[in-house]
């Protein structure tokens, strides 16, 4: 069964591009205008992935992203913004907002599909069923669940497999580039910064039941995932 992409675009000309290009690499397509259109087709059938424009008229995508990322049916779906703004501050933002990625325009349709697929399989996994459990944190791939001393945690699909890889590879320390290579994929479009946004994500899902401890940084080095101090 092919993913169903929802496409969140203002511009006409625009949705209609990647439209076509979604539409072409074998992805079901639904479009919205707006965040109120946006919510309404989400509402009536879940995507699988979300591109979202930056800019829209009334509530913007940043907002957008923030307000699909609280919710229980939205928490764990992968968002793509698409944004005119190239620095990096803005980058930044769209990814603390909860984006998993992002692509400035103007882009190839080419490019935006290789982003999709990218993001569509570090978010879902072949072949990667086991439980692991360390210190109280429990981690069960096969049913996708996190689970602290028996209360569940709602990660973001990009923050459970930074977990996932962690957990996988305890007391190893891991530069930005070698968590880029193995969490993301390789993708090089992703900036090294992208993992310090996603692990005070991590730590910050983790800081009520107390493990956020269990992500450690090691200066000059990188990160460290160890249940001792």
């Amino acid at each position: 069964m092919s993913k169903h992409i929802l496409i969140v675009e203002d511009e006409a000309p625009i949705r209609e591009m990647v439209r076509f290009a979604v539409g072409n690499a074998g992805f079901e397509v639904s479009e919205a205008a707006d965040a109120h259109q946006a919510q309404m087709a989400i509402a009536d059938r879940c995507p699988d992935l979300i591109l979202l424009d930056w800019m829209l008229p009334g509530m913007s995508g940043v907002d957008l992203a923030r307000r699909l990322k609280r919710g229980d049916t939205t928490s764990d779906v992968p968002i793509i913004m698409l944004t005119a703004r190239g620095e990096e501050e803005h980058k930044v933002k769209g990814l603390e907002a909860g984006a998993d990625d992002y692509v400035t325009k103007p882009f190839s349709p080419r490019e935006l599909v290789a982003r999709i697929k990218a993001v569509l399989r570090r978010v879902s996994p072949e072949g990667e069923d086991e439980r692991i459990e360390i210190g109280g944190l429990a981690l069960d791939a096969a049913g996708h669940r996190v689970v602290a001393d028996g209360r569940e945690v709602h990660l973001g699909p990009t923050e459970y497999r930074l977990l996932q890889f962690f957990m996988g590879h305890p007391e190893r320390v891991y530069s930005r580039g070698q968590l880029l290579d193995r969490v993301w994929g390789g993708n090089v479009y992703i900036e090294e910064r992208t993992v310090d946004v996603h692990i005070r994500r991590l730590r910050k899902v983790l800081a009520p039941f107390g493990y956020d401890r269990f992500v450690q940084t090691v200066r000059g080095s990188g990160y460290r995932f160890s249940a001792q101090s």
